[in-house]
């Protein structure tokens, strides 16, 4: 398989130039076709070019890198399409998981405080916070690159850790980060300094240093969509036209009436799903949970047309939603799932783009509806009441009971 002369330019000079050769062979056993493998390489090519002139090491590489790739990079480059994106996430993907499957053999051969340290903040991410894999692996790199700057190969002191040490240590990982995406590095660094508090380590000094950058969360309404554009979507996937396929109608309602997240819809399986008691188990959710929820009308039906009339026959993949063609025995992707909301938000001629909006829109539907921010925080999943509070400035009625009158004017 050739590489054209430009993609041969951009890995030349980059590091992750021998790692070519491994990575076609990670991707052929993916049952992905020659053109599908080329695309990919491209975006390979790509990628190395911009960590190259970004001077970024690729033993950093992480979830994060591709988002800053991706949206501080690629979608300010000229002639740049939505359906390259779209590959270009699923291909770097596709590099992460090589480089992790290579990285445990290294680390057996011979492991560092530092990796033992991390070890058991693993541990303690997955088994006493339930935080989701990838959350944890996010962690793990930033208090990797912290404890590597400050004890290189010897052992971890956390008492030899100073306040100046971690101001300095977030200043100069601010340039991998845009304003919005600064909250992950400082959630970070106060988990990993929570967790040696927990240990009995005095490290108070450093929980205070890592402060979160202003989020004005609450300074807006959350965005949700009006019942007029939510009868305008629910019309076009109705619409006989065959223009939306079964399977996005599906995807659009499990987000629409049951709020779920991209990612615990490309994760249902059909064994999640109880048609005679008309329930659907998500697991592994962001919680690391497992919850039982009914299923409403809409959904079981959308489900019951996608997988009567649309769905390949499978061999061994029990997932709800599969890819068409050749890749029929492969999940589809979170990023795909995103894909055909913003496909079915473009059929219903709104001009929306973010899968998560559907989720929102449920919940304000909950709360016309008479719903408690308990109920709603119940049905969302959410860990903590507090994240649900947000939801509290939509129910204007009631803000309207408690709100005292405007001095000066009619009591």
């Amino acid at each position: 398989m050739k590489f054209s002369k430009q993609s041969k330019a951009w890995l030349l000079d980059s590091p992750l130039f021998a790692y070519i050769e491994t990575y076609k062979q990670y991707c052929i056993p993916q049952a992905y076709s020659a053109e599908t493998i080329k695309d990919y390489l491209y975006c390979f090519a790509h990628f190395a070019h911009w960590l190259t002139q970004s001077r970024l090491d690729i033993h950093y590489i992480n979830e994060q890198t591709i988002h800053t790739f991706i949206h501080d990079y690629l979608s300010k480059c000229n002639n740049i399409s939505e359906p390259y994106i779209s590959e270009t996430q699923s291909a770097l993907f596709h590099l992460i998981n090589m480089l992790h499957s290579r990285l445990p053999e290294h680390q057996q051969a011979e492991k560092t405080p530092v990796d033992i340290e991390l070890q058991s903040f693993n541990d303690h991410l997955h088994q006493v916070k339930g935080l989701a894999r990838t959350t944890c692996r996010q962690y793990l790199y930033i208090i990797k690159r912290l404890l590597t700057e400050q004890f290189s190969q010897g052992p971890v002191t956390i008492s030899a850790i100073k306040p100046e040490d971690v101001r300095q240590f977030i200043s100069r990982q601010k340039q991998f980060y845009t304003t919005g995406d600064f909250g992950p590095l400082i959630s970070a660094l106060r988990g990993y300094f929570r967790y040696r508090l927990s240990l009995g380590d005095q490290v108070n000094h450093l929980i205070g240093v890592a402060n979160y950058p202003a989020n004005w969360q609450f300074a807006s309404l959350p965005k949700t969509l009006s019942s007029e554009e939510v009868a305008s979507l629910l019309k076009s996937l109705d619409e006989p036209d065959g223009r939306l396929s079964l399977r996005t109608k599906a995807i659009v309602h499990c987000a629409l009436d049951l709020g779920l997240r991209g990612g615990e819809i490309a994760r249902l399986s059909l064994d999640d799903i109880d048609w005679q008691s008309g329930t659907i188990t998500l697991k592994k959710t962001k919680g690391q949970r497992e919850d039982i929820m009914p299923l409403p009308a809409a959904l079981g039906a959308a489900l019951a047309n996608y997988l009567k009339h649309e769905r390949p026959k499978t061999i061994n993949n029990r997932s709800v939603f599969v890819r068409n063609a050749q890749l029929q025995e492969h999940p589809i992707t979170y990023d795909f799932i995103r894909y055909a909301i913003r496909q079915a938000y473009a059929h219903a001629g709104l001009s929306y783009t973010r899968a998560h909006l559907l989720r929102h829109t449920m919940a304000g539907r909950l709360l016309e509806q008479g719903s408690s921010l308990k109920e709603i925080a119940d049905v969302l999943r959410h860990c903590s009441l507090n994240t649900t509070m947000i939801y509290a400035k939509l129910d204007s009625r009631s803000l309207r009971e408690v709100a005292l009158p405007w001095p000066g004017g009619a009591s």
